[in-house]
């Protein structure tokens, strides 16, 4: 006789355990290989630095966020040692943290972030609406301006160093992310994401989704921006399921990065049908840190639902929402008022709001969360307890198709659109 099997769901910094119906589907990523040490990172880096000598005199480093981390403890020390061995002096470097349009952290939270370095170079906080901080550098062809930080073209050297992920509207995050949206201005951010919209259709565009770069106009236009100022090193990290670094892939232009897309994208695409309960999590801290982050997570998992299926889905969102221009477009009544609006202004999280307004139209999303239960209704979501999730499995030993996903942050359905 086939038996339940109990699973643990990640939330927050805390775990959730479900005794799961036997015939559950279990839906994991390939966990890659852990191959990369700190000698061998070393080594690459005296490689690269070797066949491609940068000017060190004035140079500057983009980190990502506390959202998405890179191993940034262990091995940010290293790499900026190595520079310095090559004749940076630490006192000229600039390290960037890019933000994008998200909010600054504390000092205590880029500690855990970046390590001891933090309190040894020169942090400069991104921020997005600075005034005077910007230099228009022309168009790209979808009409999107092009405004760097004049620090960037001011650099003698350009550095990136982040994870490469899956993005639910850009294909992948990280690498040419860094630069823009991460140290872009306001309004130029603003018009890059407007292309997730299709106007002529009145819905999000076919092409962005997760996983894709040919055919996705808003990846595209990054592209185009990335060729108006290139980096001269990026360093691309590799992640498993429980966030820890497995690899750095060291490079420059398009095809350093779309290696590294390659090397994360077989490990985290899934073959699978469509199941009628889907029970996944964000994965927990930092991935559930706020709504705005678990969207990602909800997004992969909603492809494995099928219509008028029911996705549950545990995030903590400790941080709330995580945006103050997300909730307001779910009070203008409806999925076309709010798309003729963003089509005419884009703003903050719209975008993020229509993804989650066209999944609701299709399944119902419940959420075990500490989000307030006026903010879960108002999104149209369902607030589960933990107990509720349990008496729902309880009754339903002999369900139709179940599927569990632990890390939906991570895990992706490989080729279909939703």
């Amino acid at each position: 006789m086939n038996q339940d099997r109990s699973f643990s769901f990640a939330y927050g910094n805390d775990r959730r355990d479900l005794s799961l119906p036997a015939h559950t589907r279990y839906l994991q990523v390939q966990e890659p290989q852990r191959d990369i040490t700190p000698t061998l990172f070393q080594q690459r880096l005296v490689e690269f630095l070797g066949k491609n000598p940068l000017d060190l005199t004035c140079p500057v480093l983009v980190l990502a966020d506390k959202t998405r981390l890179c191993g940034y403890p262990e091995y940010l020390p290293l790499l900026l040692r190595s520079l310095e061995q090559h004749g940076m002096d630490g006192t000229r470097l600039k390290i960037i943290i890019g933000y994008g349009t998200h909010g600054r952290q504390s000092d205590a939270e880029c500690r855990q972030a970046y390590g001891t370095a933090y309190d040894r170079y020169s942090f400069i906080h991104h921020d997005c609406t600075m005034k005077d901080g910007f230099k228009e550098c022309g168009r790209t062809t979808q009409g999107t301006p092009v405004r760097f930080r004049h620090d960037l073209l001011d650099a003698s050297a350009i550095i990136t160093m982040g994870a490469v992920s899956h993005h639910y509207f850009a294909g992948y995050g990280g690498g040419r992310k860094l630069v823009f949206p991460g140290c872009g201005e306001r309004e130029a951010i603003y018009a890059n994401h407007g292309l997730y919209l299709d106007g002529n259709a009145g819905t999000i565009a076919a092409g962005c989704r997760p996983g894709i770069l040919d055919g996705n106009p808003l990846a595209e236009d990054l592209f185009a921006i990335e060729e108006k100022l290139p980096v001269h090193l990026a360093i691309h990290g590799i992640l498993d399921s429980h966030g820890e670094l497995c690899n750095l892939v060291l490079g420059r232009g398009r095809e350093s990065f779309l290696e590294a897309c390659r090397l994360h994208g077989e490990n985290c695409e899934i073959v699978a049908p469509d199941f009628a309960v889907v029970i996944a999590s964000c994965g927990g801290y930092p991935k559930d840190i706020n709504f705005i982050q678990s969207h990602k997570a909800i997004h992969n998992a909603a492809m494995f639902v099928r219509d008028g299926g029911l996705l549950l889905l545990y995030g903590e969102c400790r941080d709330g929402i995580g945006s103050t221009t997300f909730l307001p477009w779910f009070k203008m009544g409806s999925f076309a008022a709010a798309f003729r609006e963003l089509s005419r202004n884009y703003q903050g999280n719209g975008g993020t709001a229509l993804a989650m307004m066209t999944k609701l139209q299709r399944i119902r999303i419940g959420m075990v969360t500490d989000l307030d239960e006026a903010s879960c209704r108002l999104i149209g979501m369902e607030r589960w307890s933990h107990e509720s999730v349990k008496q729902f499995l309880g009754d339903r030993q002999n369900a139709a198709s179940i599927a569990c996903i632990g890390n939906a942050s991570l895990t992706v359905k490989k080729g279909q659109a939703r």
